[in-house]
């Protein structure tokens, strides 16, 4: 299999989760809108380092990844890297909360999350996925 069925496959899955972020949106369920961007964010983002001939790492924030191979990805990301980086932290902080609550708190996920930081969250997952999708498009030509 080559990297750019690889990126292909990766890039169908975040597709996947930003389907379903609308679902978890309407449900009130903003927990897992959360939980959805990141992994969109994050799968979104492993494809575009396919694409362009890297290995991402098995960890879930690349965004210093993506910095330290800047010179091979594709314009329309090298203008926004900053905010793609930013979205990939702060989505990545909050991928165990989204999920389990936190402990210290005594919080359940849902209890933790508010519609505006779904919203937020959802709008990260949206840049992040159009940035990627047009810049593995590049790639590929």
């Amino acid at each position: 299999m080559t990297n750019l069925e690889m990126s292909a496959g990766l890039l169908r899955q975040a597709t996947a989760r930003r389907k379903m972020i609308e679902l978890a949106l309407d449900d009130g369920n903003f927990a897992y809108v959360v939980r959805l961007s990141q992994e969109c964010v994050e799968l979104a983002l492993k494809a575009l380092l396919m694409a362009a001939g890297i290995d991402p790492p098995k960890w879930h924030d690349v965004g210093k990844v993506l910095r330290d191979n800047a010179k091979k990805l594709p314009k329309n990301v090298l203008e926004s890297l900053d905010e793609i980086s930013d979205a990939s932290a702060k989505l990545r902080a909050d991928r165990e909360r989204s999920m389990y609550g936190d402990d210290s708190l005594g919080l359940p996920p849902d209890s933790i999350y508010s519609e505006h930081e779904a919203k937020v969250a959802l709008a990260w997952a949206e840049m992040v996925l159009g940035a990627c999708r047009q810049g593995i498009e590049d790639l590929a030509k």
